[in-house]
């Protein structure tokens, strides 16, 4: 399912002394099965923009695209479930969300909320826990005996038990070890191939954006500041840097050794495999001087 964002502004507490203008003028086009990272301080609109995704905010000028569904400030919106059935979205330490007294129930609330029968809901539920990693006999545990990275994995298994087209991740490892970091990172690269899912990633991890994601938006003041692909994005990191914003470790390499030798090399690396291909072709037919 394809999503566009054209020319979307929204204002939190329009026509109030209140009033706050939080992003302006965002055109960003999501088609299916894009791996699609968004970037930027916090403040920079990235949340507001997250909500926009499936409906929980309506923009106040511009619209939202959401496969057939046509989201603007003018039109009264009917029957949004069927948009955030096919959007889900993890929200930063979805854990705290969870309610029920097992894992089972947890993960078939969202399911049956939009209409599928229990049956098929446990079903889902039994198929959403061995995605996440675990096991089905945690499904009759109380999800509150469980460690935290337990809990993480079967709030996710709630959002992929209503089986969305898209899924978009709000800071999906914060708080964890960098073990669990990787893990929970590697789930859902496995899982946007092999279900074909279009994602977004809401982060301020270059590292992850840069090794998962086909394209980068970078939102500055509630502005989009820069997109393109990952080689895009960091063949000019000063722009990103004056905006202290960070780079990945091997950008960071890769502009030490260029400055160090006084050379180029042919490519921006994003891969560790991609640099030391450069530093071989450097170093082929000897130390350079």
């Amino acid at each position: 399912m394809d999503i566009s964002l054209q020319q979307v502004e929204y204002r939190y507490q329009a026509n109030s002394p209140f009033e706050r203008l939080a992003i302006q003028d965002v055109s960003i086009d999501i088609p299916s099965g894009m791996y699609l990272a968004i970037i930027g301080h916090t403040g920079s609109g990235k949340s507001t923009l997250l909500q926009h995704l499936n409906a929980i905010l309506k923009p106040t000028e511009g619209q939202v695209v959401i496969g057939d569904r046509v989201i603007t400030n003018a039109k009264k919106q009917k029957n949004l479930k069927d948009v955030r059935k096919r959007v889900g979205i993890v929200f930063q330490f979805p854990e705290h969300q969870l309610f029920e007294e097992t894992v089972e129930k947890d993960i078939c609330f969202g399911p049956m909320n939009f209409g599928v029968s229990e049956e098929e809901a446990k079903e889902r539920a039994r198929r959403a826990i061995k995605q996440v990693g675990l096991s089905e006999e945690i499904l009759h545990k109380s999800p509150f005996e469980l460690s935290g990275g337990q809990m993480r994995r079967v709030a996710i298994a709630g959002v992929l038990a209503m089986e969305p087209e898209v899924i978009v991740l709000d800071e999906p490892t914060a708080g964890l070890d960098p073990r669990g970091r990787k893990e929970i990172m590697e789930m859902f690269y496995r899982l946007h191939k092999e279900r074909n899912l279009s994602t977004v990633l809401v982060t301020h991890s270059m590292e992850d954006a840069s090794l998962y994601a086909d394209q980068i938006v970078i939102m500055h003041q509630g502005k989009v500041y820069k997109k393109g692909n990952p080689r895009e994005i960091f063949h000019t990191p000063e722009g990103l840097i004056d905006l202290g914003l960070d780079v990945p470790e091997v950008v960071r390499f890769q502009q030490k050794l260029e400055k160090a030798f006084q050379t180029k090399l042919s490519r921006t690396c994003i891969t560790l495999d991609e640099l030391s291909d450069e530093i071989a072709q450097l170093f082929k037919g000897g130390m350079p001087k």
